[in-house]
């Protein structure tokens, strides 16, 4: 007998839960603030802003930067991460994991930090463009954890919050689930530290691609 779906939508963050990319944009923030002789962030502080859009990223990351600054700092982080982009992969086992949710008939979504064009790269360059069927950037809806990007991709796709599953590796992403109204699952191997997502009481904590593939198959 086949089990019934327990979520028709599936939406995924993108940096650092498909895509292996949190080091290389501590790497960027961290570089652009030295670009512009601003006080560069730790490592856990450049992370810990991963998944917001770009300009709240930056003004949380680096809080003492006199505002008319920060569209400088944002041009010297895009320069640096347009510059390696093409050198990022997605976590081993995603493709595989998505093409068995497609076989399910889930509808597959990404909820994103970053903007349309960022976006879009990654989509052509990692050969996934046909496998979502809708997709939202910060540049174009409210940043997370507002629920709008969420809520649109719901009304786009014609889910109610209930069968609607949201996968993040950060606290901004289980928040926007949260604020959603929507179910979410953590992954730890991501942006945040996994003791902070108890709070907003994800489904499952997955400690690798396959541990997320097997829960989703199982309870997706």
């Amino acid at each position: 007998m086949t089990r019934m779906r327990s979520f028709d939508l599936i939406a995924f963050d993108w940096d650092g839960t498909l895509s292996d990319s949190t080091g290389l944009i501590v790497q960027c923030i961290q570089a652009a603030c030295r670009d512009i002789g601003a006080a560069v962030p730790s490592q856990a502080q450049a992370a810990y802003v991963i998944g917001l859009g770009l300009q709240d990223a930056l003004q949380h990351a680096v809080p003492g930067l006199p505002a008319e600054r920060y569209p400088e700092l944002g041009l010297r982080y895009r320069h640096h991460y347009f510059a390696s982009q093409d050198a990022l992969v997605l976590f081993d086992g995603t493709v595989p994991m998505l093409q068995a949710l497609k076989a399910k008939n889930h509808l597959l979504a990404v909820a994103t930090g970053k903007n349309r064009r960022g976006l879009d790269h990654a989509l052509a360059h990692s050969q996934l463009h046909g496998l979502f069927d809708a997709t939202r950037t910060a540049d174009e809806t409210a940043s997370k954890p507002h629920p709008l990007m969420l809520q649109e991709l719901m009304a786009e796709l014609s889910v109610p919050p209930e069968r609607t599953l949201m996968i993040g590796d950060t606290t901004h992403d289980l928040l926007l689930a949260s604020n959603a109204g929507v179910a979410s699952v953590g992954v730890s191997y991501g942006a945040h530290e996994p003791e902070a997502f108890a709070v907003h009481a994800p489904r499952f904590v997955a400690h690798s691609t396959r541990e997320l593939h097997d829960w989703l198959l199982a309870h997706g």
